[in-house]
C-alpha cells in the first residue's frame, strides 16, 4: 500500500538510514516537461495555500512551517482558488500545441475539476469532524524524517507551534476544527462521522502525542519542551470534546450517500460500475481460492506441515513469526535476492540506488498498520529516496489481548510478496523512475491515484511469483485473494449488500486474516477510505489486460523488461491514456523491428 502523498509519514525507531549515496547522474528531461511543470507548479501553489504539509512532502521548503487552512468558509476560499487555476489551464491549453503538453494539461485540468467536485459533495453532505491529533502527527512526522535535510527538519517547532496556536496569527488547529464541526451542527442532512471511526481516534490519541515527542527527542529539535506541553494538552482536550460531544451523535450505519461513494470510486481510478467490479472480483476470487488450494498440499509437503487445506498451511506458515529486532534484516536478505531475480530473466530495469527500508514506530504502526512505501520528493528532489516501512506493535492502541495482534506480514514466507509490491519491482522501482526519468509533475503528483499506483504494485507481485519458494508464492496467493476480496467487500458494504460480520468472516475465515487486520481491512472499507479498496484488482486487471493485448499485436517480437520498462516512463498515466501510449509508441517501435 502507498499513503497518498497527503497522509504520507515517516519515523525510523531504528539505526539511522547510512547516506544517501550521490543520485545517478540523468539525462535533461525534454524542453516540453519544464513547460509542463510551470502549469502544474502554479497549481500546486494553488493547493498549498490550503494543504501546506502536502506542499511540503512533496519538495516545496516555503511550506514548511504552515499548516493546513481550517478556517470559516474553507471549502468556498478552496474551489474559488481552484476554479482561477482551471481558467488559466483551459487558456493555456486553448494556445498549446504540443501533444505531451496538451495532454499534461488535461491531467491537471482532471485533477482540479475532481479536487472541486469533492469539495462540493463533502460540504453538501458529510459534517467536518477531524481526527485532528492523527493529523497533527502526520505534519510533524511529515518534517522528522531521514527524507528531510537537516535544515528543514528544523521548521518542524514552527510548524507545532502553529498547530498549538502560539505562531504569530495562528489559532489552535484543535479549537478551529471544533468550529469547523459545531458551526454545521445544526444541519440534520449532513452526515455525522462514524462511531468506529471516533472509537478508533480516540483510542490513539496518547499514541499521537508520544509519537510527536519522540521524534523532536529523536531529531534533537531543541526549545520544544513548552510547546510540546501545550499540545499534548490541547490533544487530550480535542480528545475529551471528542468523546462528549461527537461520540454521542456518531453514526452506527457506515455506508456513505451513494453519489459520495462513486465519487469515490472516480477519484481513486475505477472506472467501471460497482456491480461490475464485484462481479469480475467474485470470479477471481474463487479462480485464486482453487489455486491456493492445489498449492496447498505441496507446500504443507516441504514445510512438514499436517493440514493441506490452504488456510491451515497459511496459518501454519505464520507460526515462524520474526522477532522485531530481526524483521528488518529478514526483509533486506529477500530484498537483496529479488534484484539479482529482475535482472537475470530481464523483468525491468532494476534502480542505480539500494532500497531504504525502516521499522515504524508505534504511532505510526497507529496511524498506517499495514507496510507501506513513503514516495520520495517529487518537487526539487536532490537525491532523497523512498522508504519501505515495516509497522510493528497493534494496529490500534486499544489493544489488549491477543486478537488485537496481527501477524499478517512479520513471517517468512510474507516478506517475498511484501518487498515485492512495496519495494521492488512495485512502488520503489516506480518512485525510482520518476525520479531518475525526470517525468513531469503532471504525470507524478497529479495523476496519482490509487488505480495507477497500486495497480502497477499488484502486477509487480505477480511478475515476482515464478521466481518465489513455493512458501512465498501461497502468501503472494494469498494476497492476491485479499484483493479480490477487498474488490467485492469495499462496494457491498458500502451498498448495504453484506453486513461487517460476514464481511468479517469472509477476511478471516476464507483469507486467513488476523482478527486485528481483519478489522483494519473492514475500517477501511467503512470510514478509512471507502472506495480505495478495490483499486488494487482493477488497477492489475487493466494492466494485464494491457499486456495480452500487446503480446498478441506482437507475437514473439514482444518485449517483457522493455514492456514493463515503457510502463514506468510513462509515470502515473491513467489507465486509458496509458493503453494509447502503449498502442501508438510501443507497439509501432517494435513491430518495425527486424
Amino acid at each position: 500500500m502507498i499513503k497518498p502523498l497527503v497522509l504520507a509519514v515517516a519515523l525510523a525507531l531504528c539505526a539511522p538510514l547510512p547516506a544517501l549515496a550521490a543520485q545517478a547522474k540523468t539525462p535533461a528531461a525534454p524542453a516540453w516537461v519544464a513547460r509542463s511543470n510551470t502549469q502544474a507548479q502554479l497549481l500546486l501553489e494553488a493547493q498549498a495555500k490550503f494543504m501546506p504539509e502536502f506542499a511540503s512532502s512533496v519538495g516545496l521548503p516555503a511550506y514548511d512551517a504552515k499548516v493546513a487552512d481550517l478556517g470559516p468558509d474553507q471549502p468556498a476560499r478552496y474551489r474559488a482558488t481552484l476554479e482561477d487555476s482551471k481558467r488559466k489551464l483551459q487558456a493555456a491549453l486553448a494556445t498549446e500545441r504540443d501533444a505531451n503538453v496538451r495532454q499534461d494539461l488535461q491531467i491537471l485540468l482532471h485533477a482540479t475539476e475532481e479536487s472541486i467536485e469533492g469539495s462540493q459533495l463533502n460540504e453538501a453532505l458529510m459534517l467536518p469532524w477531524l481526527d485532528a491529533p492523527q493529523s497533527v502527527f502526520n505534519g510533524i512526522n511529515d518534517l522528522l524524517s531521514d527524507q528531510m535535510p537537516a535544515a528543514r527538519r528544523a521548521k518542524a517547532l514552527d510548524r507545532l507551534k502553529a498547530y498549538v496556536g502560539t505562531a504569530p496569527g495562528s489559532t489552535p488547529f484543535t479549537a478551529l476544527a471544533r468550529q469547523r464541526y459545531e458551526e454545521k451542527l445544526a444541519n440534520p442532512a449532513l452526515l455525522q462521522p462514524t462511531k468506529l471511526e471516533v472509537e478508533r481516534a480516540l483510542s490513539n490519541v496518547d499514541t499521537y502525542i508520544d509519537g510527536i515527542r519522540e521524534l523532536f527527542t529523536q531529531y534533537k529539535i531543541t526549545g520544544a519542551e513548552p510547546t510540546l506541553a501545550r499540545m499534548a494538552e490541547e490533544l487530550k482536550a480535542y480528545g475529551e470534546w471528542t468523546r462528549s460531544t461527537v461520540l454521542p451523535k456518531a453514526r452506527t450505519d457506515t455506508r456513505l450517500p451513494p453519489q459520495l461513494y462513486a465519487f469515490q470510486l472516480k477519484q481513486f481510478g475505477i472506472g467501471i460500475d460497482p456491480q461490475l467490479l464485484m462481479q469480475r472480483a467474485q470470479v477471481e476470487f474463487m479462480e485464486t481460492r482453487m489455486a491456493l488450494q492445489q498449492l496447498a498440499p505441496q507446500v504443507a509437503k516441504v514445510n512438514h506441515i499436517a493440514g493441506t487445506d490452504y488456510i491451515s498451511v497459511i496459518r501454519a506458515l505464520k507460526r515462524g513469526t520474526i522477532p522485531n529486532d530481526k524483521l528488518e534484516a529478514h526483509y533486506r536478505g529477500v530484498i537483496d535476492q529479488i534484484d539479482p531475480i529482475m535482472k537475470r530473466e530481464r523483468i525491468v530495469t532494476v534502480p542505480k540506488l539500494p532500497l531504504q527500508m525502516r521499522l515504524g514506530s508505534a504511532a505510526e504502526s497507529a496511524a498506517s498498520p499495514a507496510p507501506h512505501y513513503l514516495p520520495p520528493p517529487l518537487v526539487g528532489n536532490t537525491g532523497q529516496q523512498g522508504q519501505f516501512v515495516l509497522p510493528v506493535g497493534n494496529p490500534s492502541a486499544d489493544g489488549k489481548d491477543a486478537g488485537s495482534q496481527y501477524d499478517d506480514f512479520n513471517f517468512a514466507a510474507a516478506a517475498w510478496t511484501l518487498s515485492a509490491h512495496e519495494g521492488r519491482p512495485g512502488h520503489d522501482l516506480q518512485f525510482a523512475a520518476m525520479v531518475e526519468r525526470g517525468l513531469s509533475l503532471a504525470r507524478t503528483l497529479f495523476a496519482f491515484n490509487s488505480v495507477n499506483v497500486e495497480g502497477w504494485a499488484l502486477y509487480a507481485e505477480a511478475e515476482m511469483v515464478p521466481y518465489e519458494p513455493a512458501e512465498g508464492q501461497m502468501i503472494a496467493l494469498q494476497f492476491r485473494l485479499l484483493r479480490a476480496a477487498r474488490a467485492m467487500l469495499d462496494p457491498m458494504l458500502n451498498l448495504g449488500l453484506i453486513d461487517r460480520e460476514r464481511a468479517r468472516q469472509v477476511l478471516e475465515d476464507d483469507v486467513g486474516l488476523s482478527p486485528a487486520m481483519a478489522r483494519q481491512e473492514l475500517d477501511r472499507y467503512t470510514f478509512n477510505a471507502p472506495g480505495q479498496a478495490g483499486s488494487y484488482f482493477y488497477g492489475y486487471s487493466r494492466i494485464l489486460e494491457l499486456r495480452v493485448q500487446t503480446e498478441l499485436t506482437l507475437g514473439n517480437k514482444f518485449d517483457r523488461q522493455a514492456f514493463n520498462d515503457f510502463l514506468l516512463d510513462q509515470g502515473l498515466l491513467p489507465p486509458d491514456e496509458l493503453a494509447e501510449a502503449v498502442r501508438t509508441q510501443f507497439v509501432p517501435k517494435f513491430a518495425a523491428a527486424k
